[in-house]
């Protein structure tokens, strides 16, 4: 399927992809670690959430010092990757992230102000599920079976009001977590 897309797409070809190059999926235990992380961060900052439904103090320490940790760590890094990702696949993850920041801003830019912090957290859930599709190039199919489940939550969350904050917000770090171990036992 990836193979089909990428010999004829263009902008693969700005991103680095060469044509016939066979993509490897060698950071999947490296994902899996962090989403096992960013799934208990998302846990522990939403029980702890209050009037913010997710602490932004706690889940942004959770945020920054896994970042360091998990994929500034060399001794981490090693252990959970199976070789470098190719410049292509670099590239796609840069395109990943600027895309969920982007996602978020239009999602959920005008709830700042107003402080609707369930639209805003519930915009940066969406925006993040969304994020996986083209993470996908970088670590596998794994990543748009996980972006289907964080979607429809997240727009369950958006579209039906009597849903509680925190039931989207648990449900996202479990399945977040279900993927990360997954992930990790691959080899």
């Amino acid at each position: 399927m990836w193979q089909n897309w990428l010999a004829v797409s263009r902008l693969a070809a700005r991103l680095g992809y060469r044509r016939g190059e066979p993509l490897q999926f060698l950071n999947q235990r490296l994902c899996g670690l962090w989403l096992i992380w960013i799934g208990a961060v998302i846990l522990v900052s939403t029980a702890l959430g209050g009037a913010w439904l997710i602490n932004p103090i706690i889940f942004g320490l959770g945020y920054v010092g896994g970042m360091a940790v998990i994929f500034g760590m060399p001794a981490v890094t090693q252990r959970f990757s199976d070789g470098p990702e190719s410049r292509f696949q670099a590239n796609m993850g840069t395109l990943a992230i600027v895309l969920m920041f982007v996602l978020m801003a239009l999602i959920a830019g005008r709830s700042f102000a107003t402080l609707d912090f369930r639209t805003i957290w519930l915009g940066a859930l969406l925006a993040t599920a969304l994020h996986f599709i083209p993470f996908a190039a970088v670590h596998g199919p794994p990543m748009f079976r996980l972006a289907i489940p964080l979607t429809i939550n997240a727009l369950v969350g958006l579209l039906v009001p009597a849903v509680p904050f925190m039931l989207i917000a648990v449900i996202d770090g479990l399945i977040k977590l279900g993927f990360g171990v997954a992930l990790v036992r691959r080899k």
